[in-house]
């Protein structure tokens, strides 16, 4: 299974619904980086991805987006294949 990486904050519905959809999916583990811990990874995050909001979802070394492109991606069909790279 693909490595997921999720910018997240704590207080974050979401983040929190992102997870649940990746955990219904199969995915046991994200490395989950905390910008509100970390405001250096904040900046990271804006550079990599140009979005200041989280989550900001990486699923391998493809960029998924927030929750919403995560909840479309699934819909599509295209979560399944690309976890299971």
């Amino acid at each position: 299974m693909n490595l997921v990486r999720m910018y997240t904050s704590l207080v974050c519905p979401y983040c929190v619904r992102a997870k649940a959809l990746l955990a219904k999916r199969g995915v046991t583990a994200i490395d989950e980086v905390r910008i509100d811990l970390e405001p250096a990874q904040r900046e990271r995050m804006i550079a990599l991805t140009g979005r200041r909001t989280v989550p900001q979802i990486f699923i391998g070394d493809t960029y998924v987006g927030g929750c919403d492109e995560l909840i479309a991606l699934d819909q599509r069909g295209g979560l399944a294949p690309l976890l299971a790279r």
